[in-house]
């Protein structure tokens, strides 16, 4: 079982990686794949490059069994989209089940999403939920999906599962803002992230 965290990393930070391992561990994963997104179509576009923020992510994982940095978005060009990725992830796990890890904000916008329907093709998807966060009510075609049942999670794809886990109050927006009013961010992100931004000068 393989799951996927995408996201703009800019920067990776301690919300990022607690939330990978936590869920690394609640799913009894194989691996989970780290994936930045390279330009993000619902989103502004990052402040840090493609391949900087890329190589932040392989600090912050150095020394963590089975993490994996997986560069595929940054190789294409246009815009970034799930279901390019997941064709190509498919193609690669063949026979091994897929589960795309999704904020419940994500979530609510999935709708609008390129080819979202198809996603459910090719892996599951897993909604990350806190505490009184508001989620859309689901149309018909989730329902159906819709499975309380971890066990169902063992078929390739298919299912749209719920998932709270512990999620800690940081976000990059905020470290970003710190640094550019010269404020010390240290123990909110990675010791060798935080020399990378300031040896490269990122967010200043």
């Amino acid at each position: 079982m393989i799951g996927i965290f995408g996201g703009t990393f800019d920067p990776v930070h301690y919300g990022h990686l607690r939330s990978a391992l936590e869920l690394k561990e609640l799913f009894h994963l194989d691996h989970i794949r780290l994936i930045p997104c390279a330009s993000p179509v619902h989103r502004d576009e990052p402040h840090a490059t493609a391949l900087q923020r890329l190589e932040m992510l392989k600090l912050a994982t150095k020394n963590q069994p089975n993490f994996m940095i997986d560069g595929q978005e940054l190789e294409r060009t246009g815009g970034s989209y799930t279901f390019h990725t997941l064709t190509a992830l498919r193609a690669t796990y063949p026979n091994q089940p897929l589960l795309l890890f999704i904020g419940s904000d994500a979530f609510n916008d999935l709708t609008t999403w390129f080819c979202w329907q198809k996603l459910f093709d090719l892996a599951h998807i897993v909604v990350i939920t806190r505490p009184n966060a508001p989620l859309n009510p689901l149309n018909d075609f989730l329902t159906v999906r819709l499975t309380s049942d971890k066990s169902q999670l063992k078929q390739l794809s298919g299912q749209l599962f719920f998932q709270e886990i512990t999620q800690l109050a940081i976000s990059a927006t905020a470290i970003r803002g710190m640094i550019a009013a010269k404020q010390n961010p240290r123990f909110l992100l990675p010791d060798a992230v935080l020399d990378y931004i300031i040896q490269n000068q990122l967010y200043f």
